[in-house]
Formats: structure tokens, sequence, C-alpha cells
């Protein structure tokens, strides 16, 4: 029997206009006050957390509900028309007078991704919303982008740490993802170090990006970094052991058991607790800790074929790598098919039409697929 998941947090609609091929020596020289820009069709689809991760690991072979807050309006029609499709809407909850939350998605050839985002019903999004009685017999709890929806870090996180613990007391295993922070919003002024310390404790697998965990943790290390990197994307820069090590020594020292730090195109850096510490991750689960404990390098990402966005690559490796480890495979498939489904997914303007399944990527594998 299939393993059952839940999938949780932040859900949008992503509404992507798609650029002619344009060689621009820099945004300012495309969006020109006053200017007509000529463009193709508008890429329309499902976004966040629950979307690309969730449905990520449905169409990869897990058995997943998908919980996540919409309005009763057009783009929340739009969403569960999406849903319904993949037999995927029954969880979630449509919320009259309230706004559903999108994302315009500027992916401009050359430039990197300019978001324009309404956070909608995701703001309202509480502890509450998640059925006691879907969790009982879920192996694991994944939420996804606390960052973006208000509830989740008002009150240095209680909302957030209050779901964590249910989950726990359901007793699922539980993982959670961010998102970039805006310093200059209103989750930018929050504490996210004390948010992290109070969660930590109540997850399983901690999955972030570098950038986002820097901005968390060290906001004067992402501020040198950017320096540093100047027009260069920052993950093009770091240093695992002088840049990534330090983020994830703060967060095992949190209590993190299972850490996975999305680097970007170069890869995924990871470490692991000791058998002491992993072996309170549920049993559901059926991890063989003595093949999972003690675990810390580096897996380097796999050369995508074409790059036309970023958009979910992330979100998608994250899927691949849950839904790997819930099928039993060990540490190290876990990984390479994580960062392969990364590369795999930039081929395309959303996150889950280069989705491929795990006997494709391990054919490719075998077949010397290029490492970057």
């Amino acid at each position: 029997m299939k393993k059952r998941v839940i999938v949780a947090g932040h859900i949008c609609l992503d509404i992507t206009p798609v650029f002619q091929r344009v060689n621009a020596d820099g945004i300012e020289k495309l969006l020109v006050p006053g200017r007509l820009i000529e463009m193709q069709e508008a890429d329309v689809h499902t976004g966040g957390a629950v979307a690309n991760t969730g449905l990520g690991m449905k169409l990869l072979g897990a058995e997943v509900t998908l919980m996540g807050k919409i309005g009763n309006d057009a783009f929340g029609k739009m969403i569960l028309d999406i849903l319904k499709e993949h037999q995927a809407q029954e969880g979630m909850l449509v919320a009259e007078g309230e706004s559903t939350s999108y994302s315009v998605v500027l992916a401009i050839p050359g430039v990197d991704r300019i978001f324009l985002h309404n956070p909608g019903a995701n703001n309202t999004f509480v502890s509450k919303d998640i059925p006691e009685k879907a969790m009982e017999d879920a192996a694991l709890f994944h939420f996804g982008y606390p960052p973006l929806m208000k509830k989740m870090y008002d009150n240095e996180g209680e909302e957030l740490v209050k779901i964590l613990q249910k989950a726990k007391a359901s007793g699922a295993a539980t993982s959670m993802d961010m998102a970039a922070v805006d310093e200059k919003s209103e989750a930018g002024r929050v504490p996210w170090k004390k948010i992290l310390e109070k969660c930590l404790p109540y997850l399983d697998f901690f999955v972030p990006s570098v950038e986002e965990l820097c901005y968390m943790l060290d906001p004067q290390r992402l501020a040198e970094w950017k320096e540093r990197a100047g027009n260069r994307d920052i993950t093009e820069i770091l240093d695992v052991d002088k840049d990534v090590k330090p983020l994830a020594d703060q967060c095992m020292a949190m209590g993190t058991k299972i850490l996975l730090i999305k680097c970007g195109a170069p890869g995924l850096y990871y470490r692991s607790a000791g058998r002491d510490v992993l072996k309170n991750i549920s049993g559901r689960l059926e991890l063989d800790v003595s093949k999972w404990m003690n675990r810390e390098g580096f897996e380097r990402s796999y050369v995508p074929d074409a790059v036309l966005s970023g958009m979910g690559a992330g979100d998608t490796s994250i899927a691949a790598f849950l839904t790997a480890m819930l099928d039993g495979y060990s540490m190290e498939e876990c990984l390479r098919l994580a960062t392969a489904t990364g590369a795999c997914c930039v081929s395309a303007y959303d996150a889950l039409s280069g989705l491929k399944s795990f006997a494709q990527l391990q054919e490719r594998i075998k077949n010397g697929w290029q490492k970057q």
C-alpha cells in the first residue's frame, strides 16, 4: 500500500507572459514606459508549494492530498479546474469573500525572474484549516512557503508551530520548504531565526534554498554574497565549506534531522543527524536509519537540455526526493532523482511539464547524463 502524503500551505495561479526571443541589454532597455511589447501566448498554471510539490509528487506516483486555501472567484475556479484534471481538488478550502492568490511572472530571457504577487487567501490560512481527521493515517506532512502566508509568521510563527505540532501529534513525519522573503515587506521584518528555532524541533525534513535560509539566519552574510556575485547568480559564487556549511551548522543545532539546502543550478547540499535523533522520525516512513544517519555531502545537478524558466524547479526536486524516500529508495538514489528532476523542470515554463518518471531518469543517468 502506498504511504499517504499531505502537502499543505501556499497555492496560487501563476500567469507567465511568454516573451519573444529578444536580446535585450538589460531589463531597462526592454520594459520602457509607453512602449508596446509584442508577446507570445501566456502560460497559465497553478503555482506555490501545494501545486508544485503536491502535484509533482502525485505525478511521480505518490498518494497525495492537497490542502490549500483559495477564494470563490475566477482565479479560484481556474485552480480547481486544473486540480480536477489530476483528481486532486478534494482537500482544497474555498473561502467566501476572499481573493485567490496569483502571481504574474516576468520570465525575460537573460534576466532573473520578477514576480508580481497577491497572497490572497493564503494570508488567512491557519492551523484549524487543516482537519485532524485528514491527518490520521498520513505518513508524511509537507508544508510549503510560510514566508508568503501572513498568519504563518505573525506572533513569531505561532500558527506555523501549531500546524507542525498537530502533524507530529497525528503520527506523521514532517517536512517544510520555505520561500524567498522580500526584505522590504512585512515578512522581511519578522524574526525568522526565532521562528526557525521554534519550528525545527518539530521537523524531520527541512528543505530551504540557500538564499532563503541565509536571509533568515544571517542577512549580513547574504548582503556580502550579493556584493561578491555582482551581476551573477549568487549560487555561482558560493563555497560549500565557507558559505553553506555554517548555515547548516545552525540548522542542525536547532534540531533539524535531515537537511537539504537547494543551491540552484550547482546542486543540493545535504546533511543528516545521528541515530539517536533520526530514530524519532515517524515509523510510518519505514526509514532505514542506519543508512540515513550521519550523512553529509553535495549532490551536483545534471546539465539540462534547455533553460526556459527556473519556476518550480526547486519544488519539483523536493517532490522527487520525498516521493523516492517514501518508495524506499536509498538516500543516494533520492538525491540523484531530485537533482535530475530539477534539471528536467527548467526546460519548461511551468513546474510540471518537464517531469519525467523515475524509470526515465534512471535510464538517462545510467547512459551517462553529464553533471554540472
